[in-house]
């Protein structure tokens, strides 16, 4: 016996089609796949009853599978939602948990450090002492 696919098991597969046949009505199965059956009826109701069997191994056909949906809108919108949120916790964190920036930063601070070393001549060989004019008070050129 030939496998079905991966949903229905042949035992499976033929339990489901005898439940389609008997809700369909039984013994008039026979006559719908009959080639002298004079209904005009009976062969649309055979190709619903394969509709049914295919929805019952597939449940959706490969137009259905294939079409575009719009998952990507929801993705996208809980992206952006998230790089809001995270965007507003930093600054958060920034005004209300983060401290000042230390006195070392300031400009103030810095000039000073700079001038202590100049004034201590700081490794006048190949350092920052060399390239200060002492006389002049000023960077040499």
């Amino acid at each position: 016996m030939r496998r079905l696919g991966p949903l229905l098991s042949p035992p499976m597969f033929f339990r489901a089609v005898w439940s389609l046949v008997l809700r369909k009505g039984g013994p008039r199965m026979r006559q719908m796949h009959s080639p002298g059956s004079a209904e005009e009826g009976t062969f649309w109701l055979a190709l619903n009853d394969k509709d049914e069997v295919y929805r019952l191994q597939f449940h959706e056909t490969f137009a259905e599978m294939n079409r575009r949906s719009n998952e990507w809108k929801t993705v996208m919108g809980c992206v952006f939602f998230f790089f809001g949120f995270t965007a507003l916790m930093i600054w958060w964190q920034r005004i209300y948990v983060f401290p000042k920036k230390p006195v070392t930063l300031t400009d103030e601070w810095k000039a000073q450090q700079l001038q202590r070393i100049l004034d201590m001549k700081g490794n006048p060989v190949q350092g920052l002492a060399s390239r200060w004019d002492y006389e002049k008070k000023e960077w040499k050129k």
